[in-house]
């Protein structure tokens, strides 16, 4: 006689979950390849959500997507090492209807992600190793902390011009030592104005030796082998200085997951949007999708590009011809995407003055 079979077994089955995560808990979707299975709320945990996958459906094989956002990718790293087959996606690449917009909630997202993913409608990001996001941790702190500084200097501006203080020697970028010891023995009509202005230089002055200590550390990491020999093919291209070089090398991590320089081009954000309509084909401003770190270092090395290489010059030139400086800038930002594409598949140094 034989008896009730008790145990599950999903093998040659997939399954597909769609997360919406957040800081204290998830909402999960689970799919079949044929119906819907689950939608429920978990703790913050890919150990728990294996458990639960493992538990119920086993044997099956699992995939797993979750939007990009400020839970990083240490969910992706642990949820591959447990053997499901996750990506992560940009949340602008999530298809959506307009009743998903009118109509949003965490049980929503899950359901739509999870639904995308079984159809194949998406792509998962790029995903860096852990030891590559922590150098790149280091190299955009320098950005912070520029932008910290600069806040804090327009705060001193106010707080003079507050009080009619109209002749202070006020620097227009670098403020000199004078300048702060000048800071320092300014007179104001009662103690707590003299408090108020004393802790905003002691925090000025934090700020400044954050940063010198930020440029050593910075130093050892490009004479790192890591970085030295990158940066010397990157630097070979006239406008590209040393953080910039780091910027670029540490944001790309690994220059062949770019088919060619328009991939890369597309990815930094620099290609123009495009409105066609049957006959008619137009192209518009640059494009509003971006990688804004990039795109800035790149557009601001493209001026001293083009004062440094003959062939930019040319290029430049050319351009100012039929549009503004401001549009032409951004065609030489263009050709800069191109030589480092170049310099950093072949590690080649760039021969100034090669048109491209």
């Amino acid at each position: 006689m034989t008896g009730q079979r008790k145990e599950l077994n999903f093998s040659g089955q997939n399954i597909y979950v769609g997360l919406d995560v957040h800081k204290k808990s998830w909402s999960v979707t689970v799919l079949s390849d044929v119906s819907f299975l689950k939608k429920f709320v978990q703790d913050p945990s890919p150990d728990a959500l294996y458990a639960y996958l493992s538990r119920n459906y086993p044997g099956a094989t699992y995939y797993s997507v979750y939007e990009a956002g400020f839970c990083g990718f240490w969910i992706h790293y642990r949820l591959t090492e447990l053997g499901v087959h996750n990506i992560i996606v940009n949340p602008s690449d999530v298809p959506t209807t307009v009743k998903d917009k009118i109509r949003k909630t965490d049980a929503v997202d899950s359901s739509k992600l999870a639904h995308s993913l079984r159809s194949g409608d998406l792509k998962g990001i790029y995903v860096p190793d852990n030891i590559s996001l922590e150098i790149r941790s280091l190299i955009r702190l320098k950005d912070s902390l520029t932008k910290d500084l600069t806040r804090l200097k327009n705060i001193i501006r106010a707080y003079l011009f507050y009080f009619g203080i109209e002749d202070a020697p006020m620097p227009s970028k670098h403020w000199s030592r004078n300048f702060i010891n000048w800071l320092k023995e300014l007179k104001m009509d009662t103690t707590s104005g003299r408090d108020a202005l004393d802790l905003m230089i002691n925090q000025l002055e934090t700020i400044r030796d954050q940063q010198k200590d930020l440029l050593l550390r910075l130093k050892k990491l490009y004479e790192s082998e890591r970085f030295a020999g990158p940066l010397k093919y990157v630097m070979s291209i006239p406008g590209i200085g040393r953080m910039t070089g780091m910027t670029l090398i540490a944001e790309i991590d690994d220059i062949k997951r770019f088919k060619n320089s328009d991939h890369l081009a597309s990815f930094i954000g620099l290609i123009p949007m495009c409105h066609s309509s049957g006959e008619h084909e137009g192209t518009g401003d640059i494009t509003i999708r971006k990688h804004g770190r990039m795109r800035g270092a790149i557009v601001e090395a493209a001026w001293a590009s083009a004062r440094e290489d003959p062939a930019m010059q040319l290029a430049y030139a050319s351009f100012c011809k039929r549009m503004v400086p401001s549009k032409a800038i951004i065609k030489i930002a263009r050709k800069l995407v191109n030589r480092i594409y170049y310099v950093m598949k072949h590690q080649q140094e760039y021969v100034k003055g090669i048109v491209a």
